[in-house]
């Protein structure tokens, strides 16, 4: 309780010095206005009512009404225009979003069509904010025009925009990164740290109400990690609480968090440039490019990231043996770890026509880490005797880890001629492959200091190899404006390899392999599923219904031994339902319901122990089941006014075969535990989520995110086990500044009170310290950090931009678990890069002008266009 009023006073305090500071209000939302709007894209088909074939050199014009300050009056203004080509297409780009415009078509023969029309940010259930729904938006087919003798005059849509920092809808929550100040040149995981809702662990491990959420990559599961993603190259983050059978069925009841990847579309071309320096004298370097000509739109970007990590760990732990002993372990570094990561995704879209898109895209990212640690250790063993043995050690470790991964995506997408109608097919193909090894070197040391064995040397080698493949196809048909259906299938299928040999140096210096340390191991994960969702609105109620079927395998090999394991669910059925009901214009009620699956991960099945620490030895299960999870929410939603939202949901996740961490004693080792992973009986999490955000002033923009949950787990009958009942919170602030002469400011915390540690987790202490607890045994103690970055934009067009950022500005992040059983009591702490400075400067560039890229001179085309402009009347 005092750390959480401690947490809010240090909060209002420094909001309050920063309003004190942004007296003047600043020139309103930036970043909704310039060139970041022209992005519309318009196109159609104009063909003969009569004939119904397409018309060739018809004349499509697209007008705006604006102020002339010469005349002093309005008056209509052409802002894009041309002939239709051989199939009577045409395609209009560039254009504002928030523009309201008129579309004129004229054909020699053929009688005039005038439409009104504009973007519709809303279209088809999406909501504001919504990432991939204002994608679709934006780019709009405005369907067959028919030119006959009597026009049809069809109706008007309107448009919505907003691109706030945070934007709440019933089925998700969205976080636009682009205006994200905190993580400017950092990584996914510095992006997740004001996502509200998520929690960040110090060693970037992220859960969602308190349990470890899948992470994909637009749409589609990901084998990158959070820290291997720049977060300059993510447009925004997708918080889906309870994913309805449109998702994969795995993952448990911690929903998805879907990373939207920054992807441009703009006629011509432009780009960025930036690049990074930390306090710590690691540079960053970055860019990207977009480049559209006729049918081609090519985009490629990079970064490259060059880190230094320092962390600060303790551990102190009392084991009981047996009945006559018991020995006290302490544990104290300082590890270092050095290197860097290199990101580069690239593709291009083939626009076959206006309908029809195809798109190849890759990706590649690689890095190598080294890291290196001192770790002190001091032991004391007590005898029923009274005999005490005490003694003290050094072990000196020396480690590297090489990553690669290579992507690959091929999708195409076609769009029927009623808007919202589509049909999808996409195959991705992942491979990653990862190298380590590692030097020990433990000596331990009589109380006088006199060398009390021999220096034990050690030596790690390994590495693995992961092969992604994934197909699937979407249908997409609104049946009128109140009925929708959706179908897909989709089949994945994942091949894991590892290796691992440990050795131990002997007397005449050779390293001699130590097989019942050293495993070879392979599995093949399978899943096939197929889902349909059908939804209805009748007047203010809507619902949808949903199922997905799965069909799962798991084929394991222990190599040394042939040992196999295998794990068959040849028929799973997830339902979900979604009810709403609008209240009002400014409020609506939802209940939903899902049932998911969480099958256990590659690490959690490998067999293979982990002794790079012998006080802290882990190992897999290949005996783990997946574990299943009811999921139901109740939200209640209120747009109070333009400037304030309200969001309430109460959570039940019931978990049944909880997948959890736990630590026992194992015959080859007499006086260390050993971690690793059990099915629980089951779990409950019952919370209620609130969330706010508001538009204080012109200048000032506030976000909080409350979470009230407990937390239950049966253990059942895991040994030394115990259940375990909690009540805990989480919250989570933002707030945005935009000050005078183009500085804004952002500044957030987060506050985690005493909890349950999140099942499979790891407490993230990591197997290099402490190793794994368990939900069953411990508990993580309360934690709370505040970021805080300034931003100056400058040249034209605010083209320029420098961010200065520190991370951890109070150095209050103290990462540490709470853990026993019959076999031991545990405490751990850790802290890891508090208060790290760093600077990064960015560059946009580009010329949205098309007509730099034709081979032929478009002045006749224009002069016809201005023709038909001076028939039109104001």
């Amino acid at each position: 309780m005092v750390n959480s009023i401690r947490f809010l006073l240090v909060c209002l305090f420094f909001s309050g010095s920063l309003v004190s500071v942004a007296q003047m209000p600043g020139a309103g939302n930036r970043g909704t206005g310039g060139q970041n709007m022209n992005m519309g894209h318009f196109y159609g088909k104009i063909m003969d009512s009569t004939s119904g074939k397409p018309i060739e050199a018809a004349s499509v014009l697209l007008v705006q009404n604006k102020f002339d300050t010469a005349s002093k009056k309005r008056k209509d203004v052409v802002v894009a225009g041309m002939l239709t080509d051989k199939k009577g297409e045409f395609s209009l780009e560039n254009l504002s979003i928030m523009g309201q415009y008129k579309l004129k078509i004229t054909g020699i023969g053929f009688l005039s069509i005038e439409r009104k029309v504009s973007f519709d940010l809303k279209m088809e259930g999406g909501k504001p904010g919504d990432m991939s729904s204002m994608l679709n938006a934006i780019d709009k087919d405005l369907g067959n025009f028919m030119l006959q003798t009597d026009p049809k005059l069809l109706e008007n849509v309107t448009v919505t925009s907003n691109k706030a920092l945070f934007t709440m809808n019933i089925d998700r929550k969205v976080f636009n990164v682009e205006k994200n100040l905190t993580s400017v040149g950092g990584t996914a995981v510095d992006v997740m740290k004001n996502v509200p809702s998520v929690n960040v662990d110090i060693d970037g491990n992220v859960s969602l109400r308190n349990a470890t959420p899948q992470i994909f990559i637009d749409g589609r599961p990901t084998t990158l990690t959070l820290d291997q993603i720049p977060a300059d190259e993510i447009a925004s983050i997708e918080i889906i609480t309870n994913p309805s059978a449109k998702f994969d069925a795995s993952g448990g009841g911690a929903g998805i968090l879907n990373i939207v990847m920054k992807k441009n579309r703009k006629a011509g071309y432009n780009g960025s440039v930036n690049a990074s320096i930390d306090s710590r004298g690691k540079p960053g370097l970055g860019g990207d490019i977009n480049i559209k000509q006729n049918k081609i739109n090519f985009f490629a970007r990079g970064r490259l990231n060059t880190r230094k990590s320092i962390s600060t760990s303790g551990s102190d732990r009392t084991n009981f043996l047996n009945n006559d002993t018991s020995s006290i372990f302490n544990q104290y570094s300082n590890p270092v770890s050095n290197g860097y990561f290199a990101f580069l995704r690239g593709g291009f879209d083939y626009f076959i026509d206006n309908r029809n898109t195809i798109t190849l895209g890759g990706t590649y990212v690689t890095g190598t880490f080294k890291n290196d640690d001192l770790i002190n250790i001091f032991r004391d063993t007590l005898h029923q005797n009274n005999k005490l043995v005490s003694d003290m050690g050094i072990r000196e470790t020396n480690t590297s880890f090489t990553f690669r991964n290579v992507g690959a995506n091929l999708s195409y997408k076609h769009n029927f001629t009623k808007p919202g109608k589509e049909w999808t097919v996409d195959a991705n193909y992942n491979q990653s492959k990862n190298d380590n090894d590692g030097d020990f070197n433990t000596v331990y040391y009589y109380a006088n200091g006199i060398p009390k064995t021999n220096a034990l040397v050690e030596r790690s080698g390994g590495g693995g190899t992961t092969k992604y493949f994934t197909a699937q196809s979407d249908f997409v048909n609104p049946i009128n404006d109140k009925l929708k259906l959706e179908m897909g299938v989709r089949g994945a299928v994942r091949n894991y390899e590892s290796s691992q040999s440990n050795f131990i140096r002997n007397g005449s210096g050779q390293y001699v392999v130590v097989p019942a340390l050293s495993n070879n191991y392979k599995f093949t994960d399978q899943v096939y599923a197929a889902y349909t969702t059908f939804s209805q609105k009748i007047k203010n109620f809507t619902y949808q219904l949903g199922l997905r079927v799965e069909s799962s395998s798991y084929t394991g090999t222990l190599i040394s031994t042939n040992e196999q394991f295998k794990n068959d669910y040849p028929f799973s059925l997830f339902p979900s339902v979604f009810l709403t009901y609008k209240l009002n214009e400014q409020s609506d009620l939802q209940v939903n319901y899902s049932r998911k699956i969480n099958r256990p991960n590659f690490f959690q099945l490998l067999p293979n122990y982990d002794n790079s620490d012998p006080n802290n030895i882990s190992k897999g299960n290949p005996d783990l089941i997946p574990e299943f999870t009811n999921l139901a929410e109740v939200s209640y939603q209120n747009q109070f006014s333009k400037k304030t939202s309200f969001l309430a949901t109460l959570y039940l996740r019931n978990t049944n075969n909880l997948i959890t961490n736990y630590q026992f004693k194992d015959p080859k080792y007499d006086s260390v535990l050993v971690s690793t992973f059990v099915n629980a009986n089951t779990s409950y999490n019952i919370g209620m989520e609130l969330t706010t955000k508001t538009k204080f002033t012109k200048w000032w923009d506030f976000t909080i995110n409350v979470n009230l949950y407990n937390s239950t787990l049966k253990a059942g009958t895991i040994t030394g086990a115990e259940d375990n009942d909690l009540f805990s919170m989480f919250g989570k602030i933002n707030n945005s500044f935009t000050l005078p002469k183009n500085f804004s400011i952002q500044l957030s915390a987060d506050y985690q009170a005493k909890t349950i540690i999140p099942p499979s987790s790891g407490g993230g202490m990591g197997r290099m310290f402490g190793g794994s607890q368990i939900g069953a045994q411990g508990y993580i103690k309360p934690n709370y950090g505040v970021d805080i970055a300034i931003k100056k934009e400058f040249m034209k067009n605010k083209a320029a931009s420098l961010t200065l950022q520190m991370n951890d500005i109070f150095r209050t992040k103290l990462s540490a678990t709470h853990s026993e059983s019959p076999f031991f009591v545990q405490d751990n702490e850790r802290r890891r890069d508090p208060q790290v400075l760093r600077l990064n400067f960015n560059y946009r560039f580009g010329k949205m002008d098309v007509s730099l890229f034709k081979k032929k001179s478009m002045r006749g085309e224009m002069d016809s266009m201005q023709n038909a402009q001076q028939g039109m009347g104001q």
